[in-house]
């Protein structure tokens, strides 16, 4: 047995994790920003939003239920999945089906047209986008285990994060110079009926299956430990099975607990900083469209650099005292956007790209907290949880975002709301052991 930094014990896995597979493992992060960045943030889903597809108001109410469904199928599926493919011995295996689906439903997107009539084709492409990609993510994280080792486990999952940002970067330069920002793009392609962004989500579907491939063809197949091995059971039973193992978490590892409720709130309002960061960048300090990808590009690339460098850090003091430090960071350059919005856009520029040296580094020593106290075989059932947990606390940021704007009147006003969910998460947070012992 081994001791982790976080004071946790690990089994040996096998033989150590070579380069390339770190290398091939964080490709997977990389291509995924196609569907990250390209379709759910700044380009397909903005452009369901547009007038060509009705009311905006109504548009917006619209796409909030539809990705509400969605969340609702992952927490139910998640766990079980995630559970199912640790027992099957089958994880890789899933990770590539679910990846290929996202491939084909961000494909299929090239048909949404400019014109009402395909806005429900297109809230029904994104929605389920949005379960079989975080369904590939369960399986994504269950494989960290795989890919590093009790002391590199903070550099190898800081580097993956910081993989994506990057790759974010390059895909949207890439879409923006190429077919978005000129009124005839490359191969001739002009924005007419919705043409620009339909032919970018075929780039995002070919970047994210090719950079798919090295983690499907170099990395091996997860293999369970016989002691590990669970009987195989059917889909409803695997429930059952589930609900048990929720209440021995409970018993045993309690701490792993209340490590998942308070991630889960201040994930929340680590993604809602991305999520309502254009919309304040253009409402409330006068961004254009163009300005906005700009912002998001610049953005990517801080938040790209500080998650690779302080997965060092992450390895060497614990993931606890990153996020603790992540969190406060974001809480006080958030409140500097609030209380120096009249500066104009170079407030947001300033303390807003400030804000993005936090996020990534509190989402990746997040995940190596929970994948540091995972004994061998169960990644995928607790990282289904993770995502389940996470799914459940989805309308914080979101919510308190609309109250304050609505209360105050003022689009600025719902950074607030933002800042207030990461203070209730860091809160949470602040009890929960550095060294949690390894779940039984």
């Amino acid at each position: 047995m081994t001791e982790t930094l976080d004071g946790a014990t690990s089994s040996p896995a096998g033989p150590t994790p070579t380069r390339a597979a770190v290398l091939a493992w964080s490709l997977w992060d990389w291509g995924s920003a196609a569907f990250n960045a390209v379709v759910t943030t700044f380009v397909f889903a903005v452009y369901l939003t547009g007038s060509s597809f009705g009311d905006k108001d109504v548009i917006a109410a619209q796409l909030g239920w539809a990705l509400a469904i969605a969340g609702f199928l992952i927490a139910v599926l998640a766990p079980v999945t995630g559970a199912r493919s640790d027992s099957s011995g089958r994880r890789k295996y899933w990770l590539g089906v679910n990846t290929f689906i996202v491939v084909a439903l961000t494909a299929a997107m090239f048909f949404v047209q400019a014109s009402p009539e395909f806005l429900l084709l297109g809230l029904v492409l994104l929605a389920a986008g949005n379960v079989f990609f975080e369904l590939a993510g369960v399986s994504y994280n269950a494989m960290l285990a795989q890919v590093s080792t009790p002391r590199t486990i903070g550099k190898v999952s800081g580097f993956g994060w910081g993989m994506g940002y990057i790759g974010g970067i390059v895909l949207l330069l890439i879409v923006y110079f190429g077919f978005i920002n000129p009124e005839v793009g490359l191969f001739g392609v002009t924005s007419e009926n919705g043409l620009a962004v339909r032919v970018t989500m075929l780039i995002a579907a070919a970047w994210f299956g090719l950079f798919a491939l090295p983690l499907l063809l170099r990395v091996p197949e997860y293999q369970a430990p016989d002691a590990e091995r669970r009987a195989k059971v059917g889909f409803l039973q695997s429930y059952v099975e589930l609900g048990h193992d929720v209440a021995r978490l409970w018993r045993t590892s309690r701490q792993t607990v209340y490590f998942l409720v308070a991630s889960a709130v201040f994930r929340d309002g680590l993604a809602g900083v991305f999520t309502f960061g254009g919309v304040l960048a253009a409402s409330a300090f006068g961004f254009s469209p163009g300005e906005v990808i700009i912002f998001a590009i610049a953005a990517n690339v801080v938040a790209g650099i500080a998650t690779i460098s302080v997965g060092v850090l992450d390895d060497r003091l614990g993931a606890k005292p990153v996020i603790i430090t992540a969190l406060v960071g974001l809480i006080v350059s958030g409140s500097l956007v609030f209380l120096l919005h009249d500066g104009g856009q170079i407030v947001f520029w300033t303390a807003g790209l400030a804000l993005c040296l936090f996020v990534g580094p509190a989402q990746s020593a997040s995940r190596t907290f929970l994948a540091r106290i995972i004994p061998a075989g169960r990644e995928g059932e607790v990282f289904g949880l993770y995502a389940t947990t996470g799914r459940a606390a989805s309308f914080l940021a979101p919510t308190a975002f609309a109250l304050m704007v609505t209360l105050f009147g003022e689009t600025y006003w719902g950074i607030l709301g933002i800042m207030l969910v990461l203070l209730v998460g860091l809160l949470l947070l602040l009890p929960v052991r550095a060294k949690p012992s390894r779940m039984a």
